[in-house]
């Protein structure tokens, strides 16, 4: 059995103006760093196997948590937005034409124009948490945590979600040969102030 904790990215500009990132390589802003740089990782997971998406603001989180650089996979960059890349998620939710839903309403199938479904992003993610040998680390984006968790809870991304993704706190599911299974509470990030 092993165990992986995902970890999810800093703020960014564009998460502050509610823009939609996906695969755009958008930096941790000043406030993330300072923030980031006073965390550290829980007890236990210190030694773990540190991997990151190839995307900044990502692979930054990750080194400046753990204090080194993080192996990258390109299966852990962000779900692809297509068309709707830089907009605002308000502003695509109050026009009825867009196509836009809440994620209550998703499906596996449902695709942003020009963009990916979750059941293709999950498609390259299973193939890369099969492949894991030891208890991990992934510091990557909320719709790659959205994919992997709702494996996890049995979600369909229909209905409320059984979990709720906040920062600076490692969610984490074990992989068998079952399949993965979500434990119990997030663990929070470390004060390095308090260590």
């Amino acid at each position: 059995m092993i165990r992986l904790a995902l970890l999810r990215h800093g703020h960014t500009d564009w998460n502050r103006a509610g823009r939609i990132q996906g695969r755009s390589d958008i930096p941790l802003d000043e406030a993330a760093r300072a923030e980031l740089r006073s965390y550290a990782l829980p007890a236990g997971w210190q030694q773990a196997e540190l991997w990151s998406s190839t995307l900044m603001r990502a692979s930054e989180t990750a080194e400046l948590v753990a204090g080194r650089k993080p192996r990258t996979a390109p299966e852990l960059i962000e779900m692809n937005w297509g068309d709707w890349e830089g907009l605002h998620g308000l502003d695509l939710k109050a026009d009825p034409g867009s196509g836009f839903r809440d994620i209550e309403n998703w499906g596996w199938d449902y695709r942003p124009p020009g963009g990916e479904t979750p059941a293709e992003v999950w498609d390259r993610l299973e193939p890369w948490l099969a492949s894991l040998t030891r208890d991990s680390i992934a510091v990557c984006h909320i719709g790659i945590m959205r994919m992997i968790l709702a494996r996890a809870h049995g979600w369909n991304f229909i209905g409320p979600a059984p979990f709720r993704i906040k920062r600076n706190r490692l969610f984490v599911v074990e992989i068998s040969g079952s399949g993965l299974n979500p434990l119990a509470d997030p663990v929070r990030l470390h004060r390095r102030d308090t260590l």
